[in-house]
């Protein structure tokens, strides 16, 4: 079973955890994969890694990525609050929509 999680493609996240603790920045992806809910943030978690040279054109060497954070440990940014908050569901009608728990506007 697929875990739905309120973190979704191109929101604006804050990192509330780790390394990279009070940084800012967009979800990129994300990964839903055996109930391991992980994202890569861009410009957030950079690690090098090494790659290989695969052929005479192509240069090989150390290369900085963005590497997947743990999903619990970024939370939304609230467009109107401009910090970081829980996200809620709100029904109007049969359409649901993701609101800030803070202020009540629409994410």
């Amino acid at each position: 079973m697929q875990h739905k999680y309120k973190i979704h493609k191109n929101d604006n996240v804050e990192i509330i955890a780790g390394k990279d603790k009070g940084k800012r920045g967009t979800i990129v992806r994300v990964f839903e994969k055996n109930n391991k809910g992980r994202v890569i943030v861009s410009g957030c978690n950079i690690v090098k890694k090494a790659i290989k040279r695969k052929s005479q054109q192509d240069a090989g060497g150390i290369a900085e990525i963005e590497a997947p954070l743990d999903i619990s440990n970024v939370a939304l940014v609230c467009k109107k609050c401009g910090r970081p908050v829980r996200a809620g569901y709100k029904l109007d009608g049969d359409k649901k929509t993701r609101v800030c728990r803070k202020c009540g506007e629409a994410l």
